[in-house]
């Protein structure tokens, strides 16, 4: 049997690796001149009355390493498709031939390439917030625990010396994430 203090540890370590994972999420959908189906993670079309993500009605593929090509399964929705990507934070363009959508990646500028890096940074210390709530929060139960005298002060100290550890390892994850991601924007 997992004792609550042992399941606080592994629900803390799970919600840590959750807030890394959303983080490298946020991180693929920032165009950095290379294609990447991850950019259009967040374009939604109204299909039908709902909301669906675009690449559960179109396939999405890469056929060179600036273009991303969109067939949707219905032909009806290329103008909405293009619609809702004009509408994005993309800034590109797209055409179409009646059949598919083009899109091609331009060329990152300087100035571009620095805003980018800024955003990159916003998000990764969101995930850095993220990660130091969910200790935040772990360390509160335990000092529900402590308090209740199901844990003692020593096991108190020692839980919460654990899940900063937890804390530091999942802070330096998004941090490797984002020197990644620097230099990939970077690269010229």
């Amino acid at each position: 049997m997992i004792k609550i203090k042992d399941k606080l540890l592994l629900d803390c370590e799970q919600r840590m690796k959750g807030a890394v994972e959303n983080t490298q999420h946020e991180f693929n959908t920032i165009r950095t001149g290379r294609a990447s189906a991850a950019l259009l993670d967040r374009i939604f079309i109204d299909y039908y009355g709902v909301k669906t993500q675009l690449k559960h009605i179109a396939n999405i593929t890469i056929p060179e390493p600036r273009t991303i090509l969109i067939s949707p399964y219905e032909a009806k929705f290329i103008k909405e498709i293009e619609k809702q990507i004009l509408a994005s934070d993309l800034s590109i363009n797209p055409s179409n031939d009646g059949k598919v959508i083009r899109l091609h990646i331009p060329q990152l500028n300087e100035e571009r390439r620095y805003e980018l890096v800024k955003l990159v940074k916003k998000l990764a210390e969101d995930g850095r917030i993220a990660v130091r709530n969910i200790r935040r929060d772990i360390n509160e139960e335990l000092k529900k625990l402590e308090s209740s005298k199901e844990i003692t002060k020593d096991d108190l100290e020692s839980y919460f010396k654990k899940t900063q550890d937890l804390t530091d390892k999942y802070i330096e994850k998004i941090n490797e994430l984002l020197s990644l991601k620097e230099k990939e924007i970077m690269e010229v």
